[in-house]
């Protein structure tokens, strides 16, 4: 998915319900979100606009209530980051305001009861929303060649409770491959036709020894393995390690955790078992290597048709980490034998 995403919607409150010892705000429900809302401010059936996990909102009056807990600046951005919060003990999944708060919307075209075509209408862009990105840290900083190749896919999932009814719908008898989502940046590497080459979620790298991306890579000696290999793939993983996004799993050093392989010249994924045989293949070939590449933890294998409901699922997602005395960021599921695969995140 692209950072083109409707991260700012207009969407249909379901249900609205009270908070323990709370007299000025509520909980409202919009599909498979729940947010922190003033009392008062919805109704079951009003419609107003969602803001999504990740959505960068601009200095505007309309949002200043957000400034103590969200603000964000900078050398490339200032604004408003949404994000997780709990409030008063109750979790708060993105933000939902009342249409009247967006006079460019032009509120009549919305009143009434013949406005349903209008829920999940995309305002991003009319809205001035962007994609909160995580600024790369002083210590993975390098110098860019350029974007990451074409041929290469990015890094990223929907989430479920954007597509949870469909998916319900569409692929709940299919088998997905379940993994611990990492926290920490994406990182891949690749072999295509003699050239060697190392991105990180949508640049590609300059080769410097200071290169956190560089010294993963060379580590587990990836630019040996994949000219050894002779094929034309992409190595897709998870840089973890120091000073990366608040190193949740304590981990000392850089570590490359790999959790796709993506075939350049066929253009499509390695399935789990082509992948398995690959890394077996890896294992083989470093056997006098110091370091092993590591993979994502592997949790099983499910079909939507195990969940009754979103919270179900939600509840799935909690666990330990890699490390055990972590609590995981969540899980991604992976369609088996879809083409093109089908694959979101619960978190």
């Amino acid at each position: 998915m692209s950072e083109e995403r409707k991260l700012a919607t207009i969407r249909k409150v379901k249900d609205i319900q009270p908070i323990p010892n709370a007299d000025n705000i509520s909980l409202a429900f919009v599909d498979g979100w729940q947010c922190v809302v003033m009392k008062d401010s919805f109704k079951i059936g009003d419609m107003g606009v969602f803001f999504e996990l990740d959505s960068l909102l601009p200095i505007q009056n309309r949002y200043e209530f957000l400034r103590k807990n969200c603000y964000r600046k900078t050398n490339e951005f200032e604004g408003f980051r949404i994000k997780s919060q709990k409030l008063r003990g109750t979790l708060s999944q993105g933000l939902l305001m009342p249409l009247k708060e967006f006079r460019e919307l032009d509120i009549t075209m919305y009143e009434g009861k013949n406005c349903s075509y209008m829920i999940g209408k995309d305002v991003t862009a009319l809205l001035g929303v962007k994609l909160y990105t995580i600024p790369i840290s002083a210590c993975l900083k390098g110098e860019a060649l350029g974007f990451m190749p074409y041929y290469i896919p990015k890094t990223d999932a929907e989430r479920i409770q954007n597509v949870w009814n469909e998916y319900k719908e569409k692929y709940n008898d299919e088998l997905f491959e379940v993994t611990t989502k990492l926290d920490g940046t994406s990182m891949t590497v690749y072999y295509k036709d003699g050239k060697f080459g190392v991105c990180s979620r949508r640049l590609e790298m300059k080769e410097e020894a200071n290169s956190a991306y560089w010294q993963a890579a060379k580590k587990y000696k990836l630019d040996e393995l994949l000219i050894k290999y002779g094929k034309n793939i992409a190595i897709q993983g998870e840089l973890m390690g120091n000073k990366i996004q608040g190193n949740n799993e304590k981990l000392d050093g850089l570590h490359f955790f790999i959790f796709d392989i993506w075939d350049i010249d066929r253009g499509a994924y390695y399935t789990p078992t082509k992948r398995i045989d690959w890394y077996g293949e890896y294992l083989h070939s470093i056997a006098t290597f110091k370091n092993c590449l590591p993979i994502v933890p592997y949790l099983g294998v499910k079909r939507l048709n195990e969940f009754n409901n979103i919270e179900d699922i939600l509840k799935f997602a909690e666990g330990a980490s890699y490390n055990p005395n972590s609590i995981r960021e969540g899980v991604i599921f992976k369609s088996i034998t879809l083409n093109p695969r089908i694959n979101f995140k619960v978190s």
